[in-house]
């Protein structure tokens, strides 16, 4: 086989296609987005919305309702109380986003423990199913996605300010408590483009760790953006050619892949500031 054909071989099947668009998606815009979530020190909020959302799911799933519109409901929901409870509550965002998730995930999992068979598509949403990704689940995650990157180029300059040095921000007259809400629900959004590729238990990693390991090489922002991209994207792609060559789970395939990244862009960096 040689390479122009292992490269290209995927591409026969629709489902590859879609798995590749989606792969790619979710790659570029949760290692852009993850770039606030390293820079604010937010990594463990990734993986408490996401398995917040859980609950969203199993209620949609309920109610016969499209599973993205519970997930992003209970997503942004989560994602608000958690900015509420912060800074009308007196408490710390570690411990918001403790309460905050495993109770909405207590609730999904008691919601799931009253049905008679657990669904196979419940457990997708877990676990992820990039290969399952149909034409409206594709449509569905380019839009939110598109709408998201719209949303971070045109706060760009608030959300910088506010990342970076919260107090001059709020004296320059930026509302930082309205952008850090944005922020959370652009989160929360972004979690629930990853859902059906990478799953509720991976979508954390692939949001953190990507932009961890641009943040090694580089802390400019808007480096750290285009490096971390350049690595979504090429764990993105690269895990799922892996995965279908290896026959292995994809979304586990595509993380694991990013977890080496960072521990080769952790030697560079490393590297760099002992010469330097």
């Amino acid at each position: 086989m040689t390479i122009i054909h292992a490269l290209v071989a995927p591409f026969a099947y629709d489902f590859m296609v879609r798995a590749f668009i989606a792969a790619l998606t979710v790659g570029l815009l949760c290692s852009v987005v993850g770039c606030y979530v390293v820079v604010r020190k937010l990594s463990f909020i990734g993986d408490g919305i996401a398995h917040a959302s859980f609950a969203g799911i199993v209620v949609a799933y309920l109610r016969h309702v499209d599973y993205y519109v519970g997930a992003a409901v209970m997503a942004v929901v989560t994602a608000l109380g958690i900015g509420l409870v912060t800074r009308r509550g007196n408490v710390s965002m570690d411990t918001a986003i403790g309460v905050l998730f495993t109770g909405a995930f207590a609730l999904g999992v008691f919601l799931m423990s009253q049905l008679k068979n657990y669904a196979v598509d419940l457990q997708d949403y877990l676990f992820g199913n990039i290969l399952g990704v149909s034409q409206l689940d594709l449509t569905l995650t380019v839009t939110l996605a598109a709408a998201v990157a719209v949303a971070l180029v045109l706060l760009w300059r608030d959300l910088l300010y506010t990342s970076f040095d919260p107090v001059v921000a709020q004296t320059s007259g930026i509302p930082t408590a309205l952008i850090d809400y944005i922020l959370l629900v652009l989160l929360a959004l972004t979690i629930i483009v990853s859902l059906e590729s990478v799953g509720i238990i991976l979508v954390a990693a692939l949001l953190v760790t990507p932009a961890a390991a641009a943040a090694q090489v580089t802390r400019r922002l808007p480096t750290m953006m285009l490096v971390s991209a350049g690595i979504g994207a090429f764990c993105a792609v690269g895990g799922l050619y892996l995965s279908y060559y290896v026959n292995a789970a994809s979304g586990a395939t595509i993380v694991l892949l990013a977890t080496i990244c960072f521990f080769a862009a952790l030697g560079v960096g490393q590297r760099v500031k002992r010469v330097a």
